[in-house]
């Protein structure tokens, strides 16, 4: 390791080092052996000391590599671990979720159903409250109606009557007027059939006679088969007397005797005057009737069906067909 200095020649020896050739070099060579020597054993101290660290760092490395790599080997041993654990715990989930789903699906049901009621309940009792409004409403519409068509069937009653009052009141003064005028008349034709009594008191036999000669040529021989109606004659066709002064003069409380009657003579037929009108008989009299019925029997004028007839009290039920005449 150390080289002389100058040009002394120098070996190296087995071991490896120099050899001096002179004394000095011995010298050299022995503190050089010494120096060496306590070198080497401090390298001898220090070289294992540093391989045995070396050593040591060698196996500390791989073990380190190996701790290293144990959490990674570990990690990938967990890995699926870790995926089935995270694996289980989703299903787990998705079975807590779907078992909280399935105990929450009958509370919401049961939930829905109780709103879903309670609104029907309250969609019922607004269709029943409206329901009542509208009752109320056409209660009191109809009991408006019903007032006003009261109101109104009281307003027409009290308009009839009044309407009917005053028609009666019409009614009676035409009534009484009426009567005032039949009144007159009927004291007038008393008076014309007072003096056609006389007059026919006043009759002589012959004119007696007379009378009966022409009564018996109007007899029947078959009353039944001979007399018509006016329906079988076609219709009445002859003068109709008015209402008022036939129920004042003709009817059946309006009796008399046709013997005290004016008589006049057309074409042949006798006419008849009473209560203002001419009649004449258009019927032969029924052959069963007396000779004298005419003079004896009381009869009166009224109106059937379809035209004017002449009745007999002793036979009411015979009518013979007569006609009005103005003249």
């Amino acid at each position: 390791m150390y080289q002389n200095q100058g040009s002394d020649q120098h070996t190296r020896n087995k071991d490896g080092f120099y050899e001096l050739k002179s004394n000095g070099e011995k010298m050299l060579k022995s503190f050089g052996v010494i120096v060496t020597s306590a070198v080497l054993l401090l390298l001898g101290w220090t070289v294992p000391a540093e391989a045995r660290q070396d050593k040591q760092e060698e196996k500390a490395k791989p073990a380190q590599h190996e701790q290293q790599a144990k959490p990674e080997r570990q990690q990938q041993s967990q890995a699926p671990q870790r995926q089935q654990q995270h694996e289980q715990q989703q299903a787990q989930g998705q079975q807590q979720r779907q078992q909280q789903q399935q105990t929450q699906a009958p509370q919401q049901q049961k939930q829905e159903r109780q709103q879903q009621q309670a609104q029907g309940q309250q969609q019922h009792q607004q269709q029943d409250n409206s329901a009542k409004h509208q009752q109320q409403a056409s209660g009191q519409q109809d009991q408006q109606q019903q007032r006003q068509h009261q109101d109104n069937s009281a307003r027409q009653n009290q308009q009839q009557a009044t309407r009917q009052h005053d028609q009666q009141q019409q009614r009676q003064q035409q009534d009484n007027s009426v009567n005032q005028r039949q009144q007159a008349r009927g004291q007038q034709d008393q008076q014309r059939q007072q003096q056609d009594n006389r007059s026919a008191q006043q009759w002589s036999p012959a004119q007696v006679h007379q009378q009966q000669v022409a009564w018996q040529g109007d007899r029947a021989h078959s009353w039944q088969s001979e007399h018509r109606t006016w329906q079988q004659r076609g219709g009445y066709n002859g003068y109709r007397v008015p209402d008022d002064r036939f129920r004042g003069y003709y009817g059946q409380d309006h009796g008399f005797r046709i013997y005290s009657l004016p008589v006049m003579y057309v074409s042949g037929h006798r006419r008849f005057q009473y209560g203002g009108y001419w009649f004449g008989l258009v019927d032969p009299w029924p052959e069963y009737w007396s000779s004298d019925w005419y003079d004896s029997d009381d009869v009166y004028v009224d109106y059937y069906g379809d035209g004017y007839y002449l009745y007999n009290r002793r036979y009411p039920g015979d009518r013979i067909a007569i006609s009005f005449y103005l003249h």
